[in-house]
């Protein structure tokens, strides 16, 4: 039985929509953009909400946005994709690495020992859909003593009056913290919509904006609309519905728009979202959970607690008292049936460009000993009950057979 890793949802809505879009002769930012951003609202509850070409695109501009240059520090978990380091770089800022806690996400006393005064934004990464303990993190934020090591060079810097908090969403549409959704919790929030999330566009991305007074929430919105083109302040579709052909340059902005062919497809998905797709997520990670629960080596991920949710964006296995070799021997071994698997993801310091810029493994012990053992299995939509019930069993007579210790193997325990 072959069962690829992610494969984007596409069924007739998407393929109306995005027809819908070739036929109407307009296939850059437009309407369909504009309807997007205003489901995403409506999704996340959010003030606001920019479309724009990537995750990292959308990073890049919050942090320009703010202000954040040479000399300044951003605070990023080790344990995440290399796009949330690399958009501080290319800010030209430094990244501050901080190990994480046992649920992948970042560890908020780390973050406590990592703030100096040249600190300027932390960057919390929602890891497989769980979403940061964000309530820690503000508690931190608003401390006297973090207050007062703030030192704000910029007129938005003066305005927020501490350290800006981004959420790094990416893997996290949908998740909800106190039964409300997770995306308000951070003042920017940034979703990706690449071709393997839970919603795509192919590529892109979306910033949720939620600032607290004194910022207006709808001009940051506008702002940041005409960042993202190249800081025009005349859009093409406006030229194309009757408006003076005359433009003018405004701010030194980057071309970052996302155009109305990919938007089609995330429109489409995320009328589906809440009735359809995120509950079929969420019924296959308890299917896997169900399936694993009787196996001594069995670590559950982070799904639900008292007061979060995960968004199943991924459903990150991981094997008690097993190495990265032997990790990725059963990943090899997995692939080789035809169940396509991955890991997530492998330590920033464990990547040769962060090795050159001098971070070490050995200072992220926690980093290290859950990517060792993590296996990401596939969760998505499409996905059937056979399937998911293969693929379970699969993985039990690879783990059981070959890697793990008698002492985990329950005689007589079967799926």
């Amino acid at each position: 039985m072959i069962i690829p890793f992610s494969p984007p949802y596409i069924d007739q809505a998407v393929i109306d929509e995005v027809m819908d879009t070739l036929s109407s002769n307009w296939i850059t930012s437009g309407p369909k953009v504009k309807r997007l951003e205003e489901e995403v609202v409506k999704l996340t509850d959010s003030q606001a909400a920019v479309c724009v070409n990537s995750w990292s695109s959308g990073a890049l501009i919050a942090m320009k946005w703010f202000g954040i240059k040479e000399g300044d520090e951003v605070i990023i978990p080790a344990y995440t994709y290399c796009a949330t380091a690399l958009a501080v770089l290319n800010c030209g800022a430094k990244p501050v690495l901080v190990d994480i806690a046992d649920d992948f996400t970042i560890d908020t006393e780390k973050i406590r020992e990592a703030i100096t005064s040249k600190t300027k934004a932390i960057i919390s990464v929602d890891i497989a859909g769980w979403p940061c303990n964000y309530s820690a993190i503000r508690q931190i934020l608003t401390e006297s003593a973090v207050r007062n090591l703030f030192r704000p060079l910029t007129e938005n810097q003066e305005k927020l009056g501490r350290i800006l908090l981004i959420a790094d969403a990416a893997h996290s549409i949908g998740s909800k913290i106190d039964g409300k959704p997770a995306a308000k919790q951070a003042d920017l929030t940034i979703f990706s919509f690449h071709a393997v999330k839970n919603i795509t566009t192919a590529e892109g991305g979306c910033i949720c904006l939620n600032l607290d007074l004194p910022f207006d929430n709808d001009a940051e919105y506008r702002y940041l609309k005409i960042y993202a083109l190249n800081g025009q302040n005349k859009d093409a579709y406006s030229k194309y519905l009757g408006s003076s052909w005359k433009y003018d340059i405004i701010y030194q902005g980057v071309k970052a728009n996302m155009p109305d062919i990919c938007a089609a497809l995330g429109l489409a998905q995320i009328r589906q979202y809440t009735h359809l797709l995120l509950p079929a997520r969420k019924r296959i990670a308890n299917k896997y959970h169900e399936g694993f629960k009787p196996h001594k080596w069995y670590i559950k991920p982070p799904l639900l607690d008292s007061s979060r949710e995960s968004s199943y964006h991924l459903y990150p296995l991981r094997i008690k008292d097993i190495t990265e070799e032997q990790r990725d021997q059963i990943v090899d071994k997995l692939c080789a049936i035809g169940i396509s698997v991955n890991v997530h993801f492998i330590p920033l310091p464990m990547l040769s460009l962060f090795k050159q810029l001098g971070f070490d493994i050995a200072g992220f012990p926690n980093s290290y000993k859950q990517y060792a053992c993590e296996i990401s299995l596939p969760i998505y939509p499409q996905l059937t009950d056979e399937q998911v019930s293969y693929l379970i069993g699969s993985v039990i007579e690879v783990v059981e057979e070959n890697f793990v210790s008698k002492d985990y193997i329950e005689v007589g325990v079967t799926l």
